[in-house]
């Protein structure tokens, strides 16, 4: 296998998992975990498979996932750079948040205050509300800002569990106003400004868009939602068929992520609804949405409900389902089929929200 499209080490795994500090386990049997996970292979992409397997080995450390594994999960956010002589101007920015929650950090990527206005991204990394950092993810977003010339504002918000949802909320949105408000001088199009984000990036992401249709303040114009985390009852009330969603972030995981982030047990009836997505009375008045994710993410059944209900509620949904994809397939195999048509899909979805 090309190693340009899957290099097998402990830096590519932990970058799909947004996260630091797993080691690959020596040889013999296979873990509890690795068994059940190593169940999904059949159902995988042929070309994904081999990364699978090496995802599958080196991402069990992790589980049980717990209070005691965050140090490992977050190693990397303390080794995290900025990149040198990125391809486009790069500058860190404090914004005031508001309700006594002091300032948040942003990174605002390719601003050119001279010139036509252009459009801008508000974005949220994943890391399944627990862990990632928007610093590690710098690197891709610039990508992004070259390729669509426009702004990118990513959002570094606190993690659960020391931080509840209602602070990472009013920081992420505490982000898209900050955006909203000095577009003039960063060269935005107000009338142009999309969140988006991936796996908890995602969640984040759709509720960023309710939250600023519930405000009034900010006229977000698209969501783009990549394997986005949108519901507390996956794992908990709800899984799926065995062999599904196990390769990488499980239902263990998964439950774990939003007790922390919700701070309670996930699945019960009385969550704060504000808090998930998925929970939402109405999705009604949301923009336009891009979602994708593969058929056997954890996430599939979930992701493809939300598009659902937006097409329900009257809001243009465009819902990509990749077939034999796992959770982050396309960061650990950006050349495999899978990866380059969701890259594809993306890339032509923000081209039609902004009018390019």
């Amino acid at each position: 296998m090309d190693k340009n499209i899957f290099a097998p080490d402990r830096r590519t795994a932990l970058r799909w998992m947004t996260c630091a500090g797993a080691a690959m386990l020596p040889g013999g049997s296979l873990s509890a975990k690795e068994t059940g996970a190593a169940a999904g292979l059949p159902f995988v992409d042929p070309e994904l498979r081999e990364a699978a397997k090496q995802i599958i080995a080196m991402t069990s450390g992790f589980y049980p996932m717990g209070p005691s594994k965050l140090p490992m999960l977050r190693a990397a956010i303390a080794k995290a750079q900025m990149p040198d002589h990125p391809a486009v101007p790069v500058r860190t920015v404090m914004a005031p948040v508001g309700k006594g929650l002091g300032e948040v950090k942003l990174y605002v990527l390719n601003e050119k205050p001279d010139g036509a206005a252009r459009p801008a991204i508000l974005h949220t990394h994943g890391g399944g509300f627990i862990t990632g950092s928007a610093l590690l993810e710098i690197g891709g977003l610039i990508d992004l800002a070259r390729e669509l010339d426009c702004v990118i504002v990513s959002v570094e918000y606190s993690l659960a569990p020391e931080a509840p949802w209602s602070v990472s909320m009013e920081q992420t949105y505490a982000g898209l106003l900050w955006l909203y408000r000095q577009a003039a001088a960063l060269g935005v199009d107000r009338a142009r400004i999309a969140v988006a984000g991936e796996s908890a990036g995602g969640g984040h992401a759709a509720l960023l868009a309710r939250t600023a249709r519930d405000r009034g303040e900010v006229p977000v114009a698209f969501q783009c939602l990549i394997y986005p985390m949108l519901d507390d009852r996956t794992g908990s009330t709800w899984n799926p068929a065995p062999g599904l969603g196990c390769i990488g972030w499980d239902g263990d995981a998964n439950r774990y992520g939003w007790r922390a982030f919700l701070g309670q047990r996930p699945g019960q009836a009385h969550v704060p609804h504000r808090a998930v997505p998925a929970r939402a009375a109405s999705l009604a008045g949301l923009p336009p949405a891009f979602i994708a994710v593969g058929s056997i993410d954890l996430f599939a059944r979930e992701d493809i409900a939300y598009a659902q209900r937006l097409t329900a509620s009257g809001v243009p949904a465009e819902l990509l389902v990749l077939p034999g994809a796992f959770h982050g397939f396309d960061k650990v195999m950006p050349g495999a089929w899978v990866s380059r048509q969701v890259l594809a899909a993306r890339s032509a979805a923000y081209r039609r929200a902004f009018g390019l």
